[in-house]
């Protein structure tokens, strides 16, 4: 028997191994009390934790997961990432019905790959309750990078509202969580900077959309956790000077963009969403929700570093320490300027490619739009000593929301992105599908092409074709797409060394395409993974029909497909 401790101490998950290779966890999902914001606070946790303990698994052993309820309410376990028959894929509705109170739900299913994933509930809204943990799965080859030591950092948020009242208080006051609304104030100074005509205009154009600049995020009054930990709880990783450390950042929040980076450390980038890239080197990174990023950094120095990530609105942010001894810190940066959304961002002006010659002014579900919580008072900031980086090819030129390095460094861009070694062959799309990504946010409805998930026909895919999908945000909000149970091959322009990622982000105003080789048969889910964005209304249900159709047949063929994903990751 061994033991898997939770990154907070008192997480424990039974694990049994046998030499015919199967592995078998014991999780119960339940409720506790945390004291991250103060004082003692309700949560929902697995094994007593949050975030749950780490499962720690090795490619090619047959899992078997025990998920106990001690909830008065139904729950479940998505196993993020993971390619998984879709009966084990833990969404009610589609992969089973969930898992009632007093109940314990077995998943059996394949560890068929290898890299940093993680698990959440998929029941309600439970993920923000503290139903989440991260995964990691030991691959069976030889890794392409090496390393001395090896650490999780798991992002989330805490909040003193339950997250039914905050869904409640954004559908009857879209701008509820908008703390930083502009005023007279930042007139008189936009005035000074820019003169009072240009300033007319730019609020002209703005109220006639009844829109503000400074609407970045939907909600606001987090606190961020680092491995459930607060900034002032500081969670910290030991290190030798000299060594190679592993991160494996997740970003586990409900609703929340982080822009990460170490002060003094260049990171290596070396897996995305669990798959294995070419190393590339980075200063700062942009972590949409539930993506993961694999870095290594090597300290070459005696002192504490600050791993910092600040939400993308830059109303907190989330801190941890690498030192070479307990009890040490080291300087917390200050938050960087607050960005503002620009008419790129809302699909006019110099845009390009396909979201060119688009009626904005026709599109009746952004009327109303108010995108809250945050402020963005950049009046009177002295411009001259910003760094002003190449733009991010995906975002659009002229986007107020394209990621920036503090002192002018370089932030990682999904064009960066390339594979190992491909996982699959190069070969043209048999059909193309669109989908754009649409909301009302005076009525806090989020959709996709127009239509809500109670409004649409589930996504019907054939098994072996390869489907091409356009996203068109027609929104000026970020939306991470996910898609289970198959990978998306990112159209970042790197031909065959296309990267494959389970999270794709899709910037406001623009469009962005990947590639599904459609090969797991089943009904999988398709969504934001803003939380409140699917519960909304963004979700799609798709049906792979064809293929293996029985349960063995299916998970013999989901082998095959995937022996040679390890290489890659999944």
């Amino acid at each position: 028997m061994k033991r898997l401790v939770a990154l907070a101490a008192a997480g424990i998950a039974t694990f049994t191994a046998s030499a015919a290779s199967a592995a078998t966890y014991d999780i119960s999902i339940g409720r506790t009390t945390i004291d991250v914001l103060g004082e003692p606070s309700p949560a929902m946790a697995i094994n007593g934790t949050v975030p749950g303990p780490i499962l720690r698994f090795k490619e090619g052993e047959d899992l078997v997961i025990n998920v106990a309820n001690t909830l008065d309410e139904d729950t479940s376990i998505h196993w993020h990432g993971l390619i998984v028959p879709s009966s084990e894929d833990g969404v009610p509705g589609l992969s089973f019905d969930g898992i009632k109170p007093g109940t314990t739900h077995t998943y059996r299913f394949p560890a068929q790959q290898s890299g940093t994933y993680w698990y959440h509930s998929h029941s309600g809204l439970q993920e923000q309750e503290g139903v989440y943990g991260a995964i990691i799965i030991e691959p069976t080859a030889r890794e392409p990078f090496r390393y001395d030591r090896d650490y999780v950092v798991m992002l989330s948020e805490a909040h003193p509202t339950s997250p039914y009242q905050m869904l409640a208080n954004v559908k009857k006051q879209a701008d509820y969580y908008n703390y930083g609304q502009r005023t007279l104030g930042t007139f008189l100074d936009d005035i000074a900077e820019k003169g009072l005509g240009a300033t007319l205009n730019d609020r002209l154009a703005w109220g006639g959309m009844r829109m503000t600049p400074t609407d970045i995020a939907d909600t606001s009054g987090y606190t961020f956790l680092v491995n459930g930990r607060s900034p002032d709880q500081n969670w910290s990783g030991l290190f030798k000077r000299g060594e190679r450390v592993r991160l494996r950042f997740i970003n586990a929040a409900a609703m929340t963009y982080f822009d990460l980076r170490i002060p003094g450390l260049e990171m290596t980038v070396v897996q995305a969403d669990g798959n294995n890239v070419q190393p590339v080197k980075v200063d700062e990174l942009r972590i949409a929700v539930a993506e993961t990023y694999d870095v290594i950094v090597t300290p070459k120095e005696d002192k504490a570093f600050t791993i910092f990530a600040q939400s993308m609105d830059r109303a907190g942010f989330a801190r941890a320490t690498l030192a070479p001894r307990e009890g040490m810190a080291a300087e917390i940066p200050p938050l960087s300027p607050r960005p503002q959304l620009t008419m790129a961002d809302m699909g006019h002006g110099n845009m390009g490619g396909d979201m060119a010659g688009m009626d904005h002014g026709s599109m009746p579900d952004m009327k109303g739009m108010d995108h809250g919580a945050m402020g963005g008072d950049m009046a009177g900031m002295d411009h001259s000593q910003m760094a002003a980086p190449a733009q991010d090819p995906f975002y659009a030129p002229g986007s107020g929301l394209a990621p920036t390095a503090a002192n002018g460094g370089k932030v990682l861009s999904y064009a960066d992105l390339k594979a190992q070694k491909p996982l699959y062959a190069l070969r043209k799309p048999t059909r193309e599908i669109e989908v754009r990504l649409t909301g009302n946010m005076e009525r806090y409805i989020w959709s996709i092409n127009g239509k809500t998930y109670s409004e649409a026909e589930p996504i019907r895919l054939q098994y072996g074709e390869r489907v091409r999908f356009k996203f068109v945000n027609e929104t000026m909000m970020s939306h991470p797409m996910h898609l289970h149970g198959m990978w998306s091959i990112l159209d970042n322009g790197n031909g065959a060394w296309n990267p494959i990622k389970h999270v794709l982000n899709i910037a406001p105003g623009t469009t962005l395409a990947a590639e599904v080789e459609v090969d797991a048969p089943g009904k999988w889910a398709f969504h934001c993974h803003l939380m409140f964005h699917m519960a909304t209304g963004m979700f799609r249900e798709v049906i792979v029909e064809g293929g293996p159709q029985t349960a063995a047949a299916a998970a013999t063929a989901t082998a095959d497909i995937t022996t040679h994903a390890a290489h890659g990751g999944m």
